[in-house]
């Protein structure tokens, strides 16, 4: 099952979507269309469930492009595809080259699509709230203006992630990010009769979005 952003959908040229769990062949607690190759999962079920997902973007699997995830901030521009079972660390990427299909895998985390429709520059991101705290995005929006792109002129979509209703964190995590910024605060939603807080994941992604300089995106409508 794909999932499209408006956003991106209107940039002529670009093929994008957020796949969910369904319409692959992997079983068990993989079930079903897993795309990690370090998930544990039969390698076969994964390249197949890989396939699957180039196929509905209309390139083939050896077009799809994945890093090793880290939760850390490296983003590598992609010059020609890698071998999926040896993929550099990379929590993002960009590239300016035709036909390159660049995928990042999330559970909870934020999957962040970006393109500049005039200077043909794409980028995919897995923003959890360590790399986007740490600056992923920030690298990523740098990265893509060194090969052309306008942060004014990218267009973004946040897949879905952990929504604020689901998210509840302790009282540390909330000060690391008051900390880091004040503003911060507003982010959190206070759990009556506990010292928990509620985080709004999406709502952080897009204000470090807007912060590097990226107003037009769209926020995900669905809590994984």
């Amino acid at each position: 099952m794909k999932l499209e952003s408006p956003e991106l959908a209107a940039v002529a040229g670009v093929a994008h979507g957020f796949f969910t769990r369904r319409g692959g062949v992997s079983e068990g607690v993989w079930a079903s269309l897993n795309v990690g190759w370090r998930s544990g999962d039969e390698a076969e079920r994964v390249r197949e469930n890989r396939a699957r997902c180039a196929q509905a973007l209309g390139v083939g699997v050896a077009a799809l492009v994945t890093g090793y995830q880290v939760h850390g901030t490296t983003c590598r521009v992609v010059e020609e595809p890698w071998l999926a079972e040896a993929a550099p660390e990379a929590d993002a990427l960009v590239t300016t080259r035709p036909g390159i299909m660049l995928g990042v895998v999330t559970a909870d985390c934020a999957p962040v699509l970006l393109a500049d429709p005039a200077a043909r520059v794409i980028g995919a991101v897995h923003a959890g709230w360590r790399g986007a705290l740490d600056g992923v995005l920030e690298a990523t929006v740098a990265a893509m203006h060194g090969l052309g792109a306008a942060p004014a002129r990218l267009r973004a979509a946040i897949g879905p992630c952990i929504a604020q209703p689901s998210y509840e964190v302790g009282p540390e995590f909330r000060d690391r990010f008051v900390a880091a910024d004040a503003g911060s605060a507003a982010l959190f939603a206070a759990v009556a009769g506990s010292d928990r807080w509620r985080f709004d994941l999406p709502a952080f992604v897009a204000g470090r979005l807007r912060a590097a300089g990226v107003e037009q995106g769209t926020t995900p409508s669905l809590d994984t």
